[in-house]
Formats: structure tokens, C-alpha cells, sequence
């Protein structure tokens, strides 16, 4: 007896090791499939790390271009390039000078960069001069040894020399060197403002001075104006599209709820008028949240056209069939006792719902909703880039353009305030709800 329950014993164990190494050998299958339907080796061949390290850059910091249009024989100064950012040539920052026809650049660790009418000159302490000409024929490169270093990549179209200290770019119609410095650019005031070239002392003072910096205005209401105005940051276009943004979130969640409450009744077992009813709408529940919100938002902005609306409609039919059958699995655990002693002093239908469940659900059904609106208020940025409204719009312009990610950081920024803030919001409220 003793050696068939222990080969019985045997076989199970055998039978699970099998079975062990099955679903791990099922596993590496799978993995390998992944591996080479997702084409990694493609992927990492694709990957451009130098690429990624300047958009990284590009987030926290920001450059200062130095311009020679060789067409136009002139030299210009800016912030990432931008005219709004264009420093007049009476304000160049004290590391450009002009020197007669040329230009100089003085970069960061002794590392000089010299725009000369015949030619663009680097001097690189322990490495020597590097000397770039432009001709009709082509562009022509000379270094001290004669072969090009790693960090200059050259053409007979183009050069680049990228250095820690800086960058610089030289084709036929122009020459430009990139200096980075840390901060946002420009995030207050631009350089067409004149509280720009003013120290933070020196904006206070001005805000309490009497002598106006513009004629017929306030010094605050001059600051306020060039703030809010902004033409690279649009502070005030910013603070619109967080405002729809809430709004889409906002009125797509009330509106969800308010629908869903009487069809949360009908499709409850305890409440609904009768089976096929009930059937009839737990499936339009199944069929609304079964459709991921971003499918209903391409469909409505193919229906109706873009715009914020579009974004409030798919949040209500999304969230319609999200809340449906939260208020109806609550109304189905509600307590009947509290029914019946309603119904005994005489009370009809609705005064026993309103007096005797709804009271029960209430606390269940706020949470719901305060939880769901937290959720929508992030979901209502992705919404708005596919519809075109609030910070989503913004936020896929800015990276689109793969030039300005500083202003990737800053939506990223606001929306996670925003987030945050509901949150605490929406926190305070449920526990005043539930607590009294």
C-alpha cells in the first residue's frame, strides 16, 4: 500500500515539475516571439542617444544663439532663436562683442569662437585653432593634425562642431554658436520688455516708484501686461487651456453622473421595473465602458468636429457606463430595513428612494464620483490633444516641434499641479461627506 501511494506521489510531483517547466519554457517562447515582433534590434539601431540627450537638455535649460547671415553680412543675438527673444545690438550679452567685421564669442573654459569675414575660427585650449571656410566649391575644414575629432561631423555642405563648452553650426547661408545656460528662458518677461534687463531688486523698486517705465500706464500694470502676455511662454493662453481642461473633466464627469443615477435604479435588481429592462440596460452599460474613451473622442470629433464639447461627450458616455454599474451594484447592497420603515408611514416610490436609499448610497456614490473626476482630469489632457482644446493641444504642439521642451516641462509641470490639487480637493470633500 505504502509503495502505491508513494509512486502516486511520485507521478503528481513529476506531472507539476512538467508543468513548471512548461509554462517557464512557454515564457521564453514568448518573450523571444516579443523580442522580434517589436523588432528590438531594429529599435536599438534606430536609437539616438545624442538626440535624446539634447531634448533632455533642452528641458531645464536653454541656449543663446549667435547668428552670422553670411547673405545678408549681419549678426544677431537671441534666446532658442526666436525674433521675441532677439537682443538688441546696444544689449549683447558681455560674452559677444563685435570687433570691427568680426565677431567675437567667448565660450565657457577659455574657448574662443571668432566670426572672421573669410572664415569661422575656434581656439580650444590644448587642442589648437580649428578653421572653417566657405567657399562656393564647398566647405572646408582645418584642425592641427590634420584628421577631424569625434565631436566635429563635416560635409561639403555642413559642419558641426558640438564641444561641452558649446556647439556650432556652420553651412554656406550661415554660421551660428549654441550657448547653454540653465533656466527657462525668458519665462517672466521677453527682451522686447524693458522689466527684462531689470534685477529682481530693480523690478520692486519700480513697482512702487511713481516715474512710469511706460507712459500712461502703471509700473504693475505694465509688468502685469508684459507677464500675462507674454509672447513665448502665452501665460494667459496657458492659464485658458488648464481652465478647459478642467472644464472638459469637470462637465463630462457631472454630466455622466447625473445620467447614470435614474439608470442606476432601473438596472438594479431590487429596484428595476422588470428583467428585460434591467438586461436591456446593464448591456448599454457594457457597451459604453467596453469603448475606451480615446475611440469614443476620435469618433465624436469625426461626428461633431473638434473642440472641447467633443471632449465633455466622450467623458459623459464613457464614464456613464462606468458609473452605471457602480450605482447600481450599490443600490443592489443597500439595506431594506430602512426602506420598509419609510414605506410604513406611507411614503410612494420616490420619497422612499429619496429618504431611504439615497441617504445608504450617498457617501459610496460621492466617492465615486470625486475618484472618477481626479481620473478625468488627467484623461481630459490626452483628450484635448486629439480634439484640439485645453493644455493637451499645447502640450502636442510643443512636442511636435522638437524645439521648445522647456515648454514640455512646463505643461507636464501644470498638469501635475493640476492633478495634485485635485486631488487634496477632492480628498477634503469626501472626508467631509463621509465624516459630516
Amino acid at each position: 500500500m505504502s509503495a502505491v501511494l508513494y509512486a502516486e506521489a511520485e507521478r503528481r510531483i513529476s506531472r507539476k515539475r512538467h508543468a513548471i517547466f512548461g509554462v517557464l519554457g512557454a515564457i521564453v517562447l514568448y518573450s523571444v516571439y516579443l523580442f522580434f515582433a517589436f523588432d528590438v534590434p531594429g529599435l536599438a539601431q534606430r536609437l539616438r542617444l545624442d538626440n535624446a540627450a539634447v531634448l533632455l537638455r533642452d528641458t531645464y535649460s536653454h541656449r543663446v544663439q549667435v547668428t552670422r547671415d553670411n547673405r545678408r553680412d549681419t549678426v544677431a543675438v537671441s534666446v532658442d532663436g526666436e525674433r521675441n527673444g532677439q537682443y538688441p545690438a546696444e544689449r549683447w550679452p558681455d560674452w559677444v562683442r563685435a570687433e570691427g567685421a568680426s565677431t567675437l564669442i567667448d565660450l565657457p573654459r577659455g574657448v574662443d569662437v571668432r566670426y572672421d569675414p573669410d572664415a569661422v575660427r575656434l581656439a580650444i585650449p590644448g587642442y589648437g585653432a580649428v578653421e572653417v571656410v566657405t567657399a562656393a566649391s564647398g566647405i572646408t575644414v582645418r584642425t592641427p593634425g590634420g584628421a577631424l575629432p569625434d565631436w566635429i561631423s563635416a560635409s561639403d555642405r555642413r559642419v558641426d562642431i558640438t564641444r561641452p563648452e558649446g556647439r556650432v553650426t556652420v553651412t554656406r547661408a550661415r554660421a551660428e554658436t549654441f550657448r547653454y545656460f540653465l533656466g527657462w528662458p525668458m519665462f517672466f518677461f521677453t527682451t522686447e520688455s524693458p522689466f527684462h534687463y531689470m534685477s529682481w531688486v530693480e523690478r520692486g523698486a519700480a513697482l512702487v516708484s511713481a516715474e512710469q517705465v511706460r507712459p500712461g500706464m502703471s509700473n504693475a500694470a505694465a509688468m502685469w501686461n508684459d507677464f500675462w502676455r507674454n509672447p513665448l511662454w502665452r501665460h494667459g493662453d496657458v492659464a485658458w487651456a488648464m481652465f478647459e481642461t478642467l472644464l472638459m473633466a469637470f462637465l463630462g464627469t457631472m454630466a455622466a453622473a447625473i445620467v447614470s443615477i435614474p439608470l442606476a435604479f432601473m438596472a438594479a435588481r431590487n429596484f428595476g421595473p422588470s428583467a428585460p429592462a434591467r438586461f436591456g440596460i446593464r448591456r448599454l452599460f457594457d457597451f459604453l465602458r467596453g469603448v475606451d474613451g480615446l475611440i469614443w473622442t476620435i469618433i465624436l470629433a469625426r461626428a461633431f468636429g473638434p473642440g472641447p464639447l467633443t471632449g465633455v461627450l466622450a467623458i459623459l458616455l464613457t464614464d456613464t457606463g462606468s458609473f452605471g454599474k457602480l450605482f447600481s451594484e450599490a443600490l443592489e447592497n443597500t439595506d431594506d430595513k430602512q426602506v420598509e420603515g419609510i414605506r410604513s408611514t406611507g411614503a410612494n416610490a420616490l420619497q422612499r428612494s429619496r429618504f431611504g436609499v439615497i441617504p445608504q448610497v450617498l457617501p459610496v456614490i460621492a466617492s465615486q464620483i470625486l475618484y472618477m473626476l481626479e481620473s478625468n482630469t488627467r484623461g481630459a489632457t490626452v483628450i484635448g490633444a486629439i480634439v484640439g482644446g485645453g493644455i493637451g493641444l499645447l502640450l502636442t504642439q510643443a512636442i511636435q516641434t522638437q524645439k521648445d521642451w522647456e515648454d514640455v516641462s512646463y505643461y507636464i509641470i501644470l498638469v501635475i499641479l493640476m492633478v495634485m490639487m485635485m486631488d487634496t480637493a477632492s480628498g477634503w470633500i469626501r472626508r467631509r461627506l463621509i465624516k459630516g
